[in-house]
């Protein structure tokens, strides 16, 4: 029969391969979102295409997570921090696989666009990815090291995000009133900045999970109602 110390060595290592496992999907989806903004940028689409069948590892990964996160519950019944550890983690998995979704509709709104003339602000495009990266980026170092602090932080970087998607939005609505011949390429534009403001709103998720695994505190949710350009 196990000892204690066995059992608790056991149920250690099994929240040490959940981490690790979220930490693997972070990496992916962190690729893959600087993958699809490079392929944006440089009209590559062999690397979109790249990026769309990378996400099926994303998607096998937040599989695994679900299938590891029901084993735990169902063997191990969990309590206090524990509990909240493994549920966060499962609500993070489903972030970072929507995240990764997101990152493959601008690949795929990026081979639309390749079969056009270069329109619209690509920087703005650019610009946008690098701030939602550095916000996931951020708050995935934060979960790896249990910091909920750094966590809350990164959470209210959102609203730069927004604001930035907000500006990108209206600056495409002036190149299409400009040159209607532009509507329907900064259209594909308008839906990819909404695709990247979504991935902060996860990035959001993320933090707010963690803030919860950590303290046991729900933060207010700060998401406003999906604004012009919503795209699931």
């Amino acid at each position: 029969m196990p000892t204690d110390a066995h059992i608790v060595k056991s149920f250690t290592a099994e929240l040490d391969r959940l981490t690790t496992m979220i930490a693997e999907m972070g990496g992916h989806v962190e690729a893959a979102i600087a993958d699809a903004t490079t392929a944006l940028r440089r009209r590559d689409s062999d690397l979109a295409n790249r990026v769309i069948e990378a996400d099926r590892t994303i998607d096998q990964l937040e599989a695994q997570v679900s299938a590891h996160v029901v084993r735990m519950l169902a063997l191990r019944q969990p309590m206090a921090t524990d509990l909240r550890t493994i549920v966060a983690a499962l609500k993070i998995a489903g972030d970072l696989e929507r995240a990764g979704d997101y990152a493959k509709n601008i690949a795929k709104r990026t081979l639309i666009l390749n079969q056009s003339p270069v329109t619209g602000p690509v920087s703005g495009i650019a610009n946008l990815s690098q701030m939602v990266s550095a916000m996931l980026r951020e708050v995935l170092d934060a979960y790896l090291a249990g910091d909920s602090k750094v966590a809350e932080a990164s959470r209210a970087r959102d609203e730069v995000v927004d604001a930035a998607h907000t500006g990108l939005f209206r600056e495409l609505l002036t190149y299409m009133m400009e040159d209607p011949s532009t509507i329907t390429a900064c259209t594909h534009m308008v839906f990819i900045a909404k695709n990247l403001e979504r991935i902060g709103d996860h990035a959001t998720n993320i933090a707010e999970n963690l803030v919860f695994q950590v303290r046991g505190e729900h933060l207010e949710d700060r998401h406003a109602v999906s604004g012009p350009g919503s795209e699931s």
